[in-house]
């Protein structure tokens, strides 16, 4: 199996034009449910990118369902759902204006998410919370790829709502949702990465402890004020974008 190499735009999309590029084949049908991809040596030779590349835009797949990785055989395509109009390609992603209007869609859907979650969730789902938190603190700290950890957190309050359709939302709509997947959001916030990581994380702490302590209204509050911030700092980009343009 042969992926032809097609020139780069921008060094800061490597990862997410070959996201979109393996995606595109894989609904297609040019790579089919439960073959195999090709190796990273392969894809790093055939697209000309870095390992590191690799396995970040293979952590997306994974986010998105798309892919499953079997340590030790290889990473393999999974059947495609049927999710008609709900999922959101990836590769339609391309401006903060649609980053923002994401924002803005996962504001009325996970602020009431993590409200359920707080009444209705159990040990298991909490535990299950704690270690995505705890995932996405050590992918940050070794530098590496967050962005599947961090979609899982926000997945797995929908799962303790105890209502499958919240699952299946966010399940279609995938990590494409989480914002650094588009850009860079500690440049936007004119932060440095660590501080603009620590700030997230707290943010991302005080929704799990709100959760944690059964505090409906808290969980809700902790979530909007999280999802806000980004909206707010990605707003004020687009405006000063629009202005300059």
């Amino acid at each position: 199996m042969s992926i032809t190499a097609a020139p780069r735009k921008r060094p800061r999309s490597l990862a997410q034009d070959l996201v979109a590029e393996l995606t595109q084949r894989i609904r297609d049908g040019q790579i089919k449910p439960g073959e195999k991809l090709p190796t990273e040596s392969a894809i790093m030779t055939q697209q000309g990118v870095s390992r590191t590349v690799v396995r970040e835009a293979i952590s997306r797949l994974q986010a998105g369902g798309l892919v499953e990785t079997r340590h030790g055989i290889g990473t393999f395509v999974l059947d495609l759902p049927n999710d008609g109009p709900f999922r959101i390609d990836p590769a339609t992603i391309v401006t903060l204006g649609d980053v923002l209007a994401i924002l803005e869609l996962r504001i009325s859907l996970e602020v009431e998410s993590a409200g359920l979650a707080a009444q209705r969730r159990v040990p298991a789902q909490l535990q299950s919370m704690r270690e995505a938190l705890d995932a996405l603190q050590r992918s940050q700290a070794h530098g590496s790829d967050a962005v599947a950890a961090d979609f899982q957190f926000h997945f797995r309050i929908a799962e303790a709502t105890g209502n499958r359709y919240f699952t299946d939302i966010m399940g279609h709509l995938g990590a494409s949702i989480i914002p650094r997947t588009r850009v860079n959001s500690a440049r936007i916030a004119h932060d440095d990465q660590a501080n603009y990581l620590a700030r997230v994380n707290r943010e991302h702490e005080d929704i799990y402890d709100a959760i944690a302590r059964g505090d409906a209204d808290g969980a809700r509050a902790a979530m909007r004020l999280h999802l806000t911030n980004s909206r707010e700092r990605l707003r004020k980009a687009h405006e000063a974008a629009q202005q300059g343009a």
